[in-house]
This record gives structure tokens, C-alpha cells and sequence, in this order.
């Protein structure tokens, strides 16, 4: 069985559990003075945003994919969905790694909860998952499953879509607690400040770089990003790919693409063991390549949030990456 049909009896599992710890429960509502405002997402750069919009409010927010685990792996517990039954908002991808979302949302005790599902408000700006040149397709899919069309869920990578996201969080908060809306749309403007900020320094980046592609010697959950800027790129597996071991003709073709444009840096993701990335540069002809990380946010740490890591630091540290990849 494999981790999407282990997922779906997980979840199975967890209605059971939940249908007995809400018995008695009664539906909640909007946050009323004196209430406390619980926000939930699944993922860090939602928690992040929220996190940021609820400043000066005397609230947080809660991430329910802690110790760095990946949103694909994710198999939420009953103590996960019972903590989610009774959020105020509730901040989810809204890809096929949430595909236990819509169970949980039927049982929710919080009728009156507001979601925001951040692949639905873009609309036609989503991207396809991309099989591109020299790419290995993900073999856990059977040969139906290959020819279907799949939504890169990546969708925070690009800053113009985060800039949408925050705006529908703010207005969700401003929603179910009006008393700080004034303040819920203050910081609003000033993080869409610094995101269009970032944005501009992405693009003088990129223009005035020397070279325009990059080579991952890993998956790539970056559509979002190098479309954003015009980039090219070549990649040993899609973002959702469940594969870890690259085939000869993949690292072969890689390390070509080194070869022939002069490449200086490998990049992996966050967590990879480097492991084909090193043996891509073993491949090369001057094997003298650099591997840097870029940050795809999929795996943020409980220290990293504790040491102050943010949606803008981790963006701001891949722009340097990118710099001296493109250099």
C-alpha cells in the first residue's frame, strides 16, 4: 500500500476516534470577547503568515506539521483532527497531500469555522506538476494515475501567490474577530510591504545575472518560483515524487547539462541527503561543482521556529543561494 492509501485508512481511524471525543460537544461560533482565537495550519509558511498578521492582537496560531515533517508523509492523529474540530481558521494547502482535509472538515465541531484553502484561491494561476527533460517519473503512480494531470502544491514558493494567501488569512481573521480587524489589516500592509519588497530584489536578481538555469540534483518543488523569474531548469524528480534513487540516464543527463553550460552549483531541497547531487558532480568532467540548498519550507523544524525562522528569512537566504547559483 502506499503512503496515500495508508493515509486515507489513517483517517478512517481518526473519524472513529473523533466522533467519540466530541460527543456532548455543542457547535462553536465566532470569537466572542474574552474568547481565545485558535487559527490552525498544516503547513509553516501558512502558520508563518498567520502568525505575522496576528502580531499586536494578544494571539498566535497553531502548526499542526511540527518536527520538520513533510507535508507528503503527513498522516494527521485523532489528537490532530480533534484539535482542528473546534479552530477558528484553518490554513491548508488544499493538494492531494490533503486529501484527509475534507473528512476532517465533515466532523468539525466549529461550524461556523473558516477555511482558507490556498491552491482554490488561485484559481487559474495553479501550475501543473511538470515531467520535465531528463526527469524520472514518479513509478509509486500506476500508468492511469501518469497520464492525469497533477497541481504542483508548492503554491507559497512564489511570492506573488503568498501575497494573495495572506491577504484571504487577513480577511479570514478579520472575519471571525472583528474586534482586531483595523489591526489584522494594518499588518497586512505593511508584510505585503516587505513581500513586494522581496519580489522586486528576486527580479533585479535574476536580470542581472550571468546565467539563467538551474540543475537540481533532487526533487523540484520550484515551478512557482522559476516561472515567477523565467528561469529554466532540469531536475532529477517532480516536487511530489516519492523516488530517492536516480537512474543512471537521469545523473548521466545531468551532469551533461553541467558540462555544457558551465554550471557552479548543484542545488538540492531541504532535507536531502545530497546524495545524487554528489554523484551528479562525480559525473561531471571538472567535478568541482558546489551543492547549495534551496529552502522549499516542506520540513521546518520546531528549533528553527524557536530561533526565529520565518517565511521572509528562509526566502531571503534562498535569494542568496539563487544569486550565486545564476552567478
Amino acid at each position: 500500500m502506499n503512503w496515500m492509501g495508508i493515509k486515507k485508512w489513517g483517517i478512517l481511524l481518526c473519524s472513529l476516534l473523533l466522533s467519540f471525543a466530541l460527543y456532548g460537544c455543542q457547535s462553536g461560533g465566532t470569537v466572542s470577547e474574552g474568547d481565545g482565537l485558535k487559527v490552525v495550519s498544516t503547513i509553516f509558511p501558512g502558520y508563518d503568515w498567520a502568525d505575522e498578521l496576528m502580531s499586536g492582537t494578544g494571539h498566535t496560531p497553531q502548526l499542526m506539521m511540527k518536527n520538520g515533517v513533510d507535508m507528503h508523509s503527513f498522516q494527521p492523529s485523532a489528537a490532530d483532527i480533534v484539535s482542528l474540530s473546534d479552530a477558528d481558521v484553518f490554513i491548508y494547502v488544499g493538494g492531494e497531500s490533503d486529501a484527509w482535509v475534507a473528512d476532517a472538515l465533515k466532523t468539525a465541531q466549529n461550524e461556523d469555522m473558516v477555511t482558507v484553502n490556498m491552491m482554490e484561491l488561485l484559481g487559474d494561476r495553479l501550475m501543473h506538476e511538470e515531467l520535465a527533460e531528463g526527469m524520472e517519473s514518479d513509478h509509486d503512480h500506476d500508468e492511469e494515475d501518469a497520464h492525469e494531470e497533477v497541481y504542483d502544491e508548492h503554491v507559497w514558493l512564489s511570492i506573488e501567490n503568498a501575497e494573495t494567501i495572506c491577504t484571504a488569512i487577513a480577511d479570514a481573521l478579520s472575519t471571525v474577530d472583528g474586534e482586531h480587524a483595523a489591526q489584522y489589516q494594518d499588518n497586512l500592509s505593511a508584510y505585503l510591504a516587505k513581500l513586494s519588497d522581496l519580489d522586486s530584489r528576486y527580479q533585479q536578481t535574476v536580470d542581472d545575472a550571468a546565467r539563467d538555469v538551474l540543475v537540481f540534483g533532487d526533487r523540484f518543488p520550484f515551478v512557482y518560483l522559476t516561472d515567477a523569474y523565467d528561469l529554466e531548469y532540469y531536475a532529477a524528480f517532480p516536487g511530489c515524487s516519492a523516488e530517492s534513487e536516480a537512474s543512471f540516464s537521469t545523473v548521466s543527463f545531468l551532469a551533461g547539462k553541467i558540462d555544457e553550460l558551465s554550471l557552479p552549483v548543484v542545488l538540492t531541497i531541504d532535507g536531502s541527503d545530497q546524495k545524487i547531487a554528489k554523484t551528479i558532480i562525480e559525473n561531471t568532467t571538472a567535478k568541482n561543482a558546489e551543492i547549495l540548498t534551496l529552502d522549499s519550507m516542506q520540513s521546518v523544524t520546531d528549533q528553527q521556529i524557536e530561533e526565529g525562522t520565518s517565511y521572509l528569512s528562509i526566502m531571503e537566504n534562498n535569494l542568496s543561494v539563487l544569486e550565486k547559483a545564476l552567478s
